[in-house]
């Protein structure tokens, strides 16, 4: 009986199990693996056959914002059912699409393999960090929600802005902004999942692949304005 107790919270509110809260971080790791399949099919089958070239400017971001929200919303109602994980990855195929139209621009470039895993490399460096930060440090993380909320939202509007725009400067630094605030976004997210304010390991994934696919996409675009070779 003393042993069950200790294990339930750590002092944040959350009254889940260490078994439960260890269940729900294993499913979310493994869903978040799997979720990269459907993204590199979708970024290889966008740049095979060119289906997203023609989605620039406003048509592509009314596309991207319609396709990703309603993808959401369905992942929402559908967390808790058998259908949940079928939604989340036809999510990230679909974010592989989007994504694909970057990966050719790269590809264009001389060094764009080295550009593309250079920034997957540097993702999953972030990732690793923050994961291992999560699992030591003590305090209570809640409190960074609100504002790394409202850093994403002026990362969003700024990105809006400047598809209509077409700054370089403005773009990096906006790729900038959004590696440092989709990191700590990612800590923020997994401290949730260790700490058993997640319960959900749907919800979680689709946190973390946020997370993960933005801090990825930003590290791309900067490489390539700042170290693409051509030809």
């Amino acid at each position: 009986m003393t042993d069950n107790v200790q294990s339930i919270d750590r002092g944040y509110g959350y009254a889940v199990s260490a078994e439960q809260r260890n269940k729900v971080l294993r499913n979310t790791y493994w869903l978040l693996a799997l979720s990269l399949l459907p993204t590199v099919l979708g970024a290889w089958l966008g740049v095979a056959t060119g289906i997203t070239r023609s989605l620039s400017g406003g048509v592509g971001l009314v596309v991207f914002l319609g396709g990703a929200f309603a993808f959401m919303y369905a992942i929402e109602k559908t967390k808790n059912s058998a259908a949940g994980v079928p939604v989340l990855l036809g999510f990230t195929f679909f974010m592989g699409l989007m994504l694909s139209r970057m990966i050719a621009m790269v590809l264009g470039f001389k060094n764009g393999p080295e550009l593309i895993m250079t920034a997957f490399g540097g993702t999953a460096g972030v990732f690793f960090v923050m994961a291992s930060l999560s699992s030591v440090i003590k305090r209570d993380l809640s409190g960074m929600g609100k504002w790394l909320f409202v850093g994403a939202m002026a990362v969003i509007v700024g990105g809006i802005i400047n598809v209509f725009v077409g700054s370089t400067a403005a773009m990096m630094a906006i790729s900038v902004a959004v590696i440092g605030i989709f990191s700590a976004y990612m800590l923020y997210d997994l401290k949730r999942i260790v700490d058993g304010g997640e319960t959900n390991y749907i919800s979680a994934t689709l946190a973390l692949y946020l997370d993960v696919i933005n801090v990825f996409q930003a590290l791309l675009a900067l490489l390539g304005i700042m170290g693409g070779e051509r030809d």
